[in-house]
C-alpha cells in the first residue's frame, strides 16, 4: 500500500500524520504554510495558491488557474493517484468553510467508487466513503472502546447514504445492528452508533455512505 497526504489549508492534525507512513505528501496551495510550521518538506505543491498568497519555490510545484471546474483538493488526489497512492489522507479539509467541505466529502465518496481509500482526517474524528461500485467495507478489529468515552465524538459511529439511498447497509459489532437495511439521506438515521470492544465491519451492497469515527479507533482499521 502506498499512502498520500495531502494537506489542505486549515485544521492540520500534524501529530495523527507524524504517526504515518507516508509515501507521498502534497501541499495543497495554503496547506503549503501549514507544512512549513511543522517543519514538513512536501513532495509536491500543488494550487492556484489564491490561499497561500505566493508561489512556493518548491522544485515540484504545480500552478493551475484559479478559474477551473476542479478544486485544489480535487487535483491533488488525481495527482496522489499519478503517483500511484492508493491510499489517501486529506488533512486540513473539514473546517472553515462549509461548501469546501462538502466538496471535500464528495471526493470522498467518488475515490470510493473507484476504489480507493480515502480518508479525511480532522482534530477528533476521520471520515471516509464507502461505496457500492467500489471501497464496499470498512473493518475495525476488536478493542477497547473505553478510552474514547473523553473524546468530543466518545465512542461513537456515525453511517449516512451519500448521494441518495443506500440499500443492503450492515453493520456488525456495534451497539445497534443493521441487517441488510436501507438508509435514506434525507433523515438522521445512521447517527451514533457505539463501538462495544468486538471486532466491527460497515458494509454497503448498493450505493454509497459516510462513515465518520473517532481518531482513536484509527489504529484499529483492518487492511
Amino acid at each position: 500500500m502506498r499512502r498520500a497526504a495531502l494537506v489542505g489549508t486549515v485544521d492540520f492534525n500534524a501529530e495523527h500524520y507524524a504517526k504515518q507512513d507516508i509515501h507521498c505528501t502534497i501541499a495543497v496551495d495554503g496547506g503549503y504554510a501549514q507544512l512549513e510550521r511543522a517543519g514538513i518538506k512536501p513532495d509536491i505543491a500543488l494550487g492556484d495558491f489564491d490561499s497561500l498568497g505566493y508561489v512556493p519555490t518548491l522544485g515540484s510545484t504545480r500552478v493551475f488557474p484559479p478559474i477551473k471546474d476542479e478544486t485544489d483538493m480535487e487535483l491533488a488526489c488525481r495527482a496522489a493517484r499519478e503517483e500511484g497512492c492508493d491510499e489517501l489522507l486529506l488533512y486540513g479539509c473539514l473546517s472553515r468553510r462549509l461548501d469546501h467541505t462538502i466538496a471535500n466529502l464528495q471526493l470522498l465518496a467518488g475515490l470510493a467508487s473507484f476504489g480507493v481509500r480515502a480518508f479525511g482526517i480532522g482534530d477528533a474524528f476521520a471520515i471516509t466513503a464507502l461505496s457500492a461500485q467500489g471501497v464496499q467495507r470498512i473493518d475495525f478489529e476488536a478493542f477497547d472502546p473505553t478510552p474514547l468515552d473523553g473524546g468530543s465524538y466518545g465512542r461513537c459511529i456515525s453511517v449516512f447514504a451519500c448521494g441518495g439511498p443506500a440499500d443492503c447497509v450492515t453493520e456488525r459489532g456495534l451497539a445497534y445492528a443493521l441487517d441488510h437495511e436501507t438508509l435514506r439521506n434525507d433523515i438522521s438515521r445512521g447517527v451514533s452508533n457505539e463501538f462495544t470492544g468486538t471486532k466491527a465491519s460497515v458494509l454497503v451492497e448498493s450505493g454509497s455512505l459516510l462513515v465518520c469515527f473517532p481518531l482513536g479507533a484509527w489504529e484499529h482499521i483492518q487492511r
